[in-house]
Formats: structure tokens, C-alpha cells, sequence
């Protein structure tokens, strides 16, 4: 996950991973109701019915065009959102929390038509979600999705089984 700005040396690094792993690379995303799944099966879920929370996602989709266009013609977001517990699988998260997110809730919405996601209170969790739900066609001609969707493979050892051989 991105979080500082980018240096010179940061955009140089992209390219090169673009470089060398776009070619081996295919459109391979999940939708967001598979990516919520995902999620569901490897941590514990407190789900949120919160209207304002849901509206934060609708509207950055909404208001990012990139976004909005991985909306099927004629849809509208159906944003879900929850807090991962503080329980099980989820005290790993919590401990490998950033400093600067030290006693915060990881917070998670994801839509379920055009699979985007956000994750407030933990790089982590953002990571593993982005290297499960794969790229795009659109996405594998961005240098900067393909290079940070890498990272995030390498992160968990999924590289190699996200090549094509």
C-alpha cells in the first residue's frame, strides 16, 4: 500500500517491475462479492450497518472516474462494510498494526459490483485484499497497478502462481 509520496526512484521501480511481469501476467479479478468472501473465510467480521460508512465508499467511487468505470452500464455500488475483531485471526492484523494506527478498529468496505475496496487502519490487510483480487484489463496497462499488485503477491508468496507460465 502506497502511503508516502512518490520519489523518482519510487516511478523507476514501477516501470521495471512493469517491465518484467505485465507480459506474464492475465486479467484474473475477483468480484467484490468473491473478494468479501474471502475475507469473511479468513478473519472475524464485525459487519457495520452504517449508513455514513457506506456512503464514504459509494461516493469514492463515485467521485474517482477510474473507479466508477469498473461499474457495470446501468449500476449503482452495493457497498458492504465491517470491523475485523479483535479475535482469532484477526489479533495478527491488529499486532502487526502500523504505530500510527495503534488502538484504531481496521475498518473494511467493500463493493460488491465493481469489487473495490478500502481499508482504514491497516497496510496489511489492504495488501493481502489487493493481491487477492487481482487486476484488471484496464489495470494490467496501468504501470502502477501491475507494480503494486507484485509487491503485494511477493508480500504473501503468491507470485508465482499469478504468472502465467
Amino acid at each position: 500500500m502506497q502511503t508516502t509520496q512518490p520519489t523518482a526512484q519510487d516511478i523507476v521501480r514501477w516501470k521495471q517491475l512493469y517491465a518484467k511481469y505485465q507480459p506474464r501476467l492475465k486479467p484474473n479479478r475477483i468480484s467484490g462479492t468473491e473478494l468479501y468472501a474471502y475475507l469473511e473465510s479468513r478473519y472475524p467480521l464485525l459487519p457495520r450497518e452504517d449508513a455514513r460508512a457506506k456512503r464514504v465508499v459509494i461516493a469514492n467511487i463515485l467521485e474517482n472516474d477510474c473507479f466508477a468505470s469498473a461499474l457495470p452500464s446501468g449500476t449503482s455500488p452495493d457497498p458492504v462494510c465491517c470491523t475485523i475483531a479483535r479475535a482469532g485471526s484477526g489479533e495478527a492484523l491488529y499486532r502487526a498494526q502500523e504505530e500510527v494506527f495503534s488502538d484504531c478498529d481496521i475498518f473494511v468496505g467493500i463493493d460488491l459490483v465493481s469489487g473495490y475496496f478500502l481499508v482504514e487502519c491497516s497496510g496489511l490487510l489492504w495488501d493481502e485484499l489487493y493481491a487477492q483480487r487481482g487486476l484488471t484489463e484496464t489495470d494490467l496497462s496501468n504501470y502502477y497497478s501491475v507494480a503494486e499488485y507484485i509487491s503485494c503477491l511477493k508480500r504473501f508468496n503468491l507470485l508465482e502462481q499469478a504468472l502465467v507460465q
